[in-house]
């Protein structure tokens, strides 16, 4: 078998030292090595051109390339010319686009190289020296394709490294969106982050307020703790703002389109600049991004363009979630003290002020509460200043009427259900749990939930998860928990009518509401109360109540408790024609018919006096009605079905004729 010959880079004849070429070779592949490691093109340049002197043996090498005028500018060079600029020569070899050597009448020697027509930078390789034999020109040639080629390869990876760290600082910024809880701040963040990536002296933000026409700059140029406010139509920001095209200007000056007036009133020098339109998300123009002077005189450039514009469409998107929660942070918090405002507990008794001092106690902790009383002693409204004193008055109130849903709606309306659960189900929908997260859930008439609404819950309410009707799901719910009842809920868990583990799981804090009778000191605050409300409501002046009509509202047992009382004040507001009320204003409104002043008799129980009043005192307020039940459910200020379902647990023969 032949024998393998093994030859090194260091062994071929053509790169070696004693070679010719050898020096030259290696000097290509030194160029090429050092390009791809330069940290920037400057510094591999001044590297390359002390070599490129040394190997062809001349006192100058620079990198230079033809500007307007016409004139040479010198990109990078190393060593000294002498002073003389050879200017023909360099024009005659770009024209050419072939090498050239001139020997001047002082000895000295010139010489330009092309460099390719893609090279970024430059046009020639240009050197002077004493030394001037065809080793120069090929060697000259050589290195200027070796040069061109290295400085191609250089900008790639200039470009690739700012598009890499452009796209980074998106990134950062969009990671900062949902974060920011004010423009000002995002927006000089922005526009920091447009300066250090443009290269530029400063950016700048306009914000186009088209009712004033005019633009604010954010951050203003050169005017520390104020605002610059602008004319919409004027300069390069108003041409960005009418045309919705990008703008870019190498000499500011000599664009009839800038305005010198901010420059006059700053002490600033505006060189060049570059301005893109902002849009909003539906394309709309909204305002205008502007980064002014790149550094080291160079123009701004396409990719430039491309990077304020990406930069532009996260401004645009920081204003719009942040105006869209700032109008729902406002919505909510004038929601909140309008809800506030209309929640009052009134009353002076022992009994209103002990239970105003427990709420707030109780309102600053998540304890579940358990608000008993008769109705209308005003357990809702109970529940709604636990909520609005405390730490989750932000987040929302969601109240529930347990009665008036049935078993099978009351999974679907607690816990939510997905597309397609059941017949109905046409969309997901989320349940009063998910709704009310973070914030509180009042369960109404908690004594009449069927036996499986009451099981569901209770897991609920131990698990702190909820599944959608038809998912698997579980979804974490933070929700605090206030039940009403006007049940006995004692006797139904002794009757096995309600959970026991449900009842201490909702009763860790009971408060028992008295009824307006036994807080007879409470009346007339509360009717002053109520009669201002709606009196103010009714667009009309404060009514006052005259002594006797005092008396009389003093006098009436209120077994509506004070949800009776307000709906009385509100008819009055509405409809008493003096501005004073008078006992007689209240004879009809307490006593429509004859029968209905009078009370049970006294030899019958509690229980059952109860009920005969309930009764009479529905089927007044339906005769009231005209006889339409849905209206009386709603003067009752009861569900339609819950007052049904009232009348037959009183045995009304009402109940069972239509409605």
């Amino acid at each position: 078998m032949a024998a393998t010959e093994w030859i090194t880079a260091s062994e071929t004849a053509l790169l070696s030292p004693n070679s010719a070429s050898g020096p030259l070779l290696q000097l290509t592949g030194k160029l090429l090595t050092d390009s791809l490691r330069a940290g920037s093109t400057d510094s591999f340049l001044k590297s390359a051109l002390a070599d490129i002197c040394t190997e062809l043996a001349v006192q100058w090498a620079a990198v230079i390339r033809r500007v307007p005028g016409p004139a040479w500018e010198v990109y990078s060079e190393h060593g000294q010319a002498g002073g003389v600029r050879p200017s023909v020569l360099w024009e005659d070899a770009v024209d050419r686009e072939t090498a050239g050597v001139l020997r001047s009448d002082q000895g000295r020697v010139f010489a330009a190289f092309p460099l390719t027509r893609e090279t970024p930078g430059g046009q020639l390789l240009a050197t002077a020296g004493r030394h001037a034999d065809r080793e120069l020109a090929d060697g000259g040639i050589l290195l200027a394709r070796t040069l061109s080629l290295c400085l191609t390869l250089t900008d790639h990876e200039q470009r690739s490294k700012r598009q890499l760290d452009r796209l980074r600082s998106t990134l950062e910024i969009a990671s900062r969106l949902s974060q920011a809880e004010d423009a000002a701040p995002l927006l000089e963040l922005i526009a920091q982050e447009a300066t250090r990536l443009l290269h530029c002296d400063r950016s700048s933000i306009f914000l186009w307020n088209r009712e004033r026409n005019e633009v604010e700059a954010r951050p203003a140029l050169g005017i520390r703790g104020a605002s610059l406010r602008l004319p919409a139509g004027e300069g390069i920001v108003g041409e960005t703002l009418r045309t919705g095209r990008a703008i870019l200007v190498d000499d500011a000056y000599d664009d009839p389109r800038f305005n010198q007036d901010v420059d006059r009133k700053s002490g600033y020098r505006t060189r060049s600049l570059i301005c893109v339109p902002l849009r909003a998300a539906d394309g709309k123009v909204i305002g205008a991004f502007q980064g002014i002077n790149r550094h080291g005189g160079q123009p701004f450039t396409a990719e430039d363009e491309e990077c304020l514009t990406l930069l532009g469409m996260q401004a645009a998107v920081a204003l719009r979630n942040l105006q869209e929660r700032d109008l729902l942070h406002r919505s909510h918090r004038q929601l909140a003290e309008r809800a506030t405002k209309g929640i009052m507990i009134v009353g002076e008794s022992a009994a209103m002020a002990a239970l105003r001092d427990t709420i707030r106690r109780l309102a600053s902790t998540d304890l579940p509460v358990l608000v008993l009383g008769e109705s209308g002693t005003g357990k809702e409204v109970v529940a709604q200043s636990l909520h609005y004193e405390g730490s989750r008055a932000g987040c929302p109130f969601v109240a529930v009427n347990c009665a008036a849903l049935t078993e099978s709606l009351l999974e679907s309306e607690l816990f939510g259900h997905e597309r397609g659960a059941f017949t109905d189900a046409r969309e997901m929908r989320q349940g009063k749990f998910e709704l009310a997260d973070g914030g509180t859930l009042f369960l109404d008439e908690i004594g009449d939930m069927s036996p499986g609404g009451q099981a569901k819950l209770l897991r609920v309410l131990e698990q702190k998860v909820i599944t959608r009707v038809g998912g698997s799901q579980q979804i974490p719910v933070d929700v605090r928990i206030v039940a009403a009842t006007n049940a006995n809920l004692s006797e139904a868990v002794r009757s096995k009518k309600f959970r026991e583990d449900l009842y201490y799981r909702l009763g860790v804090v009971s408060l028992d509401l008295p009824p307006l009778r036994e807080r007879p000191e409470d009346i007339l605050l509360l009717a002053e109360f109520f009669l201002k409300k709606f009196a103010t409501q009714a667009r009309r002046p404060p009514l006052q109540l005259s002594q006797e009509a005092r008396r009389r509202l003093q006098a009436h047992p209120w077994p509506g408790n004070v949800r009776e009382l307000r709906n009385l004040m509100e008819r009055l507001a509405f409809l008493c024609a003096r501005e004073r009320v008078e006992a007689e204003d209240l004879a009809f409104m307490l006593s429509p018919d004859s029968d209905s002043g009078q009370l049970p008799g006294l030899d019958l129980g509690l229980e059952e006096a109860t009920r005969t009043f309930q009764r009479d005192y529905i089927r007044r307020v339906i005769r009231h009605a005209g006889g339409n039940v849905t209206d009386a459910a709603e003067t009752l200020h009861l569900h339609r079905s819950n007052l049904y379902r009232k009348m037959k647990q009183l045995d009304m023969t009402e109940a069972g004729g239509t409605e």
